[in-house]
């Protein structure tokens, strides 16, 4: 398995990540994710009622609008926020979105 494609730090857009945390089920898993340090996909995806390749298409949509970041473990996909990398393009916007899941 190839490591999946991600942009970098400079390249993310407040467009796409807009785009990205306007589904609810995406806010759902960044609202996990901020709760971790990094979990696999099928964890994170546990309780979430949706099918295994909706999930995928919402990770990949989080993935490639720079929202988190998925590296390869043995046969699992650990999935983290960017947090790092959101706040120094435009710091405070997770903040405010988690806070306002609350």
């Amino acid at each position: 398995m190839r490591e999946p494609w991600h942009p970098a730090a400079d390249d993310i857009k407040l467009a796409e990540i807009m785009h990205a945390l306007a589904d609810p089920v995406r806010l759902e898993i960044v609202a996990r994710l901020a709760e971790s340090d990094g979990e696999s996909c099928a964890d994170i995806g546990s309780g979430i009622d949706v099918h295994k390749s909706t999930m995928s298409h919402h990770y990949r949509v989080l993935r490639e609008a720079g929202v988190t970041l998925t590296a390869l473990e043995g046969r699992s996909r650990l999935v983290r926020l960017r947090r790092d990398d959101l706040d120094a393009r435009f710091p405070g916007l997770l903040d405010s979105v988690l806070n306002a899941l609350r």
